[in-house]
């Protein structure tokens, strides 16, 4: 009896010394989104010093592989050698394998000591498992791997984010990173809302002059693209095309018929006389005829610009004050969803059938409807309807920059512990319902001219990207405690090549004794929150003087409008009430965080460039925030600038 009690407890120690070792060995790799499954095995892979790619035979197999092998080289330097059909060999292999269980985006990925296989049904899944790979190497920078297999797919077909470009105008080269980012965490619909219009309350109530855009080239209608930022046909063409071929569906959204301003702005006989300008009028043939020559103007041809499967009509927010008018309504939604189709596109819609309750009947098979609001459009309802849904909640996934509703950034640990696709404005459905497709987040950016940035954009957009990529890809099947998942997701980069946040790991970023006119420095730009400091012996400088310039910004030595020390970006100009006196000798600190820019000199604050409140009907919060930008040194700088030092905090 106390031999058998002594062997328990023996078993029982040599069992808990080796738990640590064990868990560690069988850890899931972090990876966003999670895995749905991995088996540890023991032993690790090695990346050997260049890489042989081998691929299967098929044009897709070999894109695929030229795509890991550029990123190899972006992310770790690492050089690779693709070898097409090889029948053996190679470090990484890629194929594509017929497998039921995982779907079109499924794929299987295999870990051995000697060589790492990955396999897919489709090109598609093939690509997001070499995601999978890059987000695992770049753990131990481009080094090892455990060993070990993972089976992944995703709960929901639809992953996306839909960006509000209308009200204001986001650069192409930020929707292109945008693409990349969401290929890298496996999400595979960017929605990009191309028209809208401001509120008159922040326009003294008169609609002349308030905002509106129209973001699209048009050479049908000269005059209707805004003049404040535009895409070209050739550009958003382009646009559509790198989705495409890193798996992210591009899907431009045209906003009829409210939210059009735009198109009644320049084309005034369109407009509701009832109902203001921002509503066209549904009981005139002329809107028909304007509208139907606009969407023929970009999916129409042998060539046109519209590429994907999708089409975004928008139907959001109309009125309902007078029955013939729902029943217009109505009939208008019906008539833009087969006018898509007859181009051969599948027409997705904002949900309003609940709002607009009526007898004229509006197509529902193969239309997507965008379920974000109860009262627009109760999910059940329609879902009974027979629509498929995109689950894009307002209370729950709607973004409006420091509007004070909604949300300013999204409460990801709610989300993450809370929701899914089946979870939309407090109605729960069974997961992976078949009528719910997938789900979104958006960026409404509703208050025009607040000095939001697209960085500002950015930082509010990246933790819903990394919280909801797994909530719609894993579903409720997470495994991690939200602190952990938070803290190891900020170490996952945006994507391969970009860092359009700026952000660098917490230390010294950047030290230069001297910077000189001309000088190209060693960082792009330094995201929240950080100190750029240096010391400066001041000339005489003349009005518009930049000392550091990256992409739309610019810090002024001497300021285009009062040559006063201040910053510009996206189209704001920043300034502080301080300027250098020709002959004098100062330190300078600024700091920047995510509500506020700040001036010291010679350790005294100058001044604090905080969020504003102006009063309105409804408040607007302006804000004065920076990424600095660093890359290029002025070339016609006057003064002396010494011991430049960047600092991440």
């Amino acid at each position: 009896m106390k031999r058998n009690l002594l062997k328990t407890i023996v078993c029982a120690f040599l069992l808990s010394a080796a738990m640590p070792l064990m868990a560690q060995t069988a850890a899931k790799p972090f990876v966003i989104p999670e895995l749905k499954t991995w088996t540890a095995a023991s032993g690790s892979f090695a990346m050997p010093a260049s890489v042989s790619i081998r691929t299967a035979k098929g044009e897709d197999v070999g894109r695929v592989g030229g795509l890991l092998a550029a990123d190899l080289r972006e992310m770790f330097g690492q050089e690779s050698r693709l070898v097409a059909d090889g029948r053996r060999g190679g470090d990484i292999v890629l194929a594509l394998k017929a497998d039921r269980q995982l779907g079109p985006e499924g794929y299987e990925l295999r870990i051995g000591r000697d060589q790492v296989v990955l396999t897919a049904p489709t090109a598609k899944g093939l690509f997001w498992a070499t995601r999978t790979l890059l987000q695992m190497l770049d753990q131990t920078q481009g080094k090892r791997l455990p060993c070990g297999s993972t089976r992944d797919w995703p709960d929901y077909a639809i992953r996306g984010a839909m960006l509000d470009a209308g009200r204001k105008y986001l650069p192409m080269p930020m929707l292109r990173d945008y693409v990349r980012v969401m290929a890298y965490y496996k999400m595979n619909m960017l929605q990009v809302h191309l028209n809208d219009n401001g509120f008159p309350l922040y326009f003294d109530d008169n609609w002349d002059k308030t905002q509106a855009a129209f973001r699209l080239e048009s050479n049908l209608f000269p005059g209707l693209t805004a003049r404040d930022g535009f895409y070209t046909k050739q550009s958003f063409t382009a646009l559509q095309l790198l989705g495409d071929s890193l798996g992210v569906d591009v899907v431009p959204e045209i906003d009829v018929p409210a939210h059009s301003l735009a198109f009644s702005r320049f084309r005034p006989s369109i407009a509701s006389n009832d109902y203001g300008p921002d509503h066209l009028d549904l009981g005139n043939p002329a809107t028909y005829t304007f509208l139907d020559s606009l969407f023929g103007e970009y999916l129409g041809g042998e060539d046109p610009v519209f590429k994907g499967r999708y089409v975004h009509i928008g139907t959001d927010e109309y009125s309902n004050k007078t029955q013939q008018l729902v029943e217009q309504f109505r009939g208008f939604t019906d008539h833009y969803i087969k006018l898509v189709e007859q181009y051969g596109k599948k027409a997705v819609i904002w949900g309003s059938q609940t709002h607009a309750r009526g007898a004229t009947p509006i197509k529902v098979k193969d239309v997507l409807m965008c379920a974000w609001s109860n009262d627009y459009s109760r999910p059940d309802s329609m879902m009974a309807l027979g629509y498929d849904l995109i689950s894009i909640p307002d209370r729950e996934v709607y973004i409006v920059p420091k509007a004070g509703y909604y949300h300013d950034y999204l409460d990801c640990r709610w989300l993450y512990e809370n929701w899914t696709p089946a979870v939309i404005n407090g109605n729960k459905f069974p997961e992976r319902h078949p009528q719910i497709k997938g789900g979104m987040f958006a960026v409404w950016n509703d208050v025009v001219g607040n000095g939001i940035s697209t960085r500002d954009i950015h930082y509010r957009a990246m933790p819903a990207i990394r919280t909801l990529a797994t909530k719609m890809w894993t579903g409720s099947g997470v495994s991690m405690r939200w602190d952990e998942y938070a803290h190891r997701a900020q170490g996952v980069r945006e994507a391969p090549g970009v860092n359009y946040a700026g952000w660098h790991a917490p230390g010294v970023v950047l030290e230069k004794a001297v910077v000189r006119p001309g000088d190209t420095l060693d960082a792009d730009q330094i995201g929240w929150n950080y100190d750029v400091s240096f010391d400066i012996t001041a000339r005489k400088e003349q009005l518009a003087t930049p000392l550091f310039h990256y992409d739309d910004a610019t810090f002024w030595l001497s300021d285009p409008a009062s040559g006063l020390l201040g910053f510009s970006r996206d189209g704001y100009l920043y300034n502080f009430n301080y300027q250098f006196v020709p002959g004098e000798r100062a330190h300078v600190r600024i700091h920047g965080d995510r509500e506020r820019t700040q001036l010291y000199v010679d350790g005294r604050l100058v001044e604090s460039l905080d969020v504003r409140k102006i009063p309105f009907k409804r408040p607007m919060y302006y804000i004065s925030t920076l990424v600095f930008p660093l890359k290029e040194a002025g070339g016609s700088f006057k003064s002396v600038i010494t011991n430049l030092k960047v600092v991440s905090l």
